[in-house]
């Protein structure tokens, strides 16, 4: 369901429905957590189903965002290449999911930014500029989304430790990140919806950075 949930968000974003994908993406990773979900609470697991996750996940987090950053660069230069340099968001995430496989430190924090997380930037970035006109003239030119593909796929791959809401215990002490995190997020969905969700991916990396300062300190 999460496979078919990308594929379908992928021919719609095909037909130009673009704010479309950013609900797709959202119910592909409602059926991913499900997957996971389910197979905790039944002890199951095995190598076929970790390989059918990461290959649903590049279709749902990889290739429909970057259908969706190629379609936004060819609205403003149709004739151009420039919206294929965008592609690199698809092949960065199929590395970045490859790593997460075979990476055995990616417990309690991620190493990059997750696709999911990824995704759900780039999907709805139309609400973000439907929202915030003034912030929208940020992308008023192709190479905005070149640079902005270029930036996300180095964070996919980056040796970048970022907060992942797992919980060991519920004090605030070691978890007042987490706790911040949930709280703007929540802020964000209250006050602006899908367009605050750019917002708190922004918020989830400053957090992470700030948090990894203060460990190193």
């Amino acid at each position: 369901m999460n496979l078919l949930s990308g594929v379908i968000g992928i021919i719609w974003v095909l037909n130009g429905e673009l704010y479309a994908a950013a609900w797709f993406i959202i119910l592909s990773a409602f059926f991913d957590f499900l997957d996971g979900f389910a197979a905790r609470l039944l002890g199951v697991s095995g190598e076929l189903g970790k390989q059918l996750d990461s290959l649903a996940d590049l279709v749902s987090f990889g290739v429909l965002p970057g259908f969706v950053l190629f379609k936004l660069c060819q609205e403003l230069s149709p004739d151009s290449l420039w919206p294929y340099f965008t592609l690199s968001v698809p092949l960065f995430s199929a590395l970045r999911l490859a790593k997460f496989n075979l990476d055995t430190r990616q417990g309690d924090r991620f190493i990059g930014l997750p696709t999911p997380a990824n995704a759900l930037l780039i999907s709805t970035l139309p609400y973000l500029m439907a929202e915030w006109v003034n912030l929208s003239r940020l992308f008023l030119n192709p190479w905005s989304f070149v640079i902005l593909a270029g930036i996300l796929s180095y964070l996919l791959v980056a040796e970048l430790p970022l907060i992942a809401l797992k919980f060991k215990n519920f004090s605030l002490r070691n978890n007042v990140f987490r706790y911040v995190l949930i709280g703007a997020g929540v802020g964000f969905m209250l006050g602006f919806g899908l367009a605050g969700i750019p917002m708190i991916i922004v918020i989830y990396i400053l957090l992470s950075l700030i948090e990894n300062s203060l460990k190193k300190a």
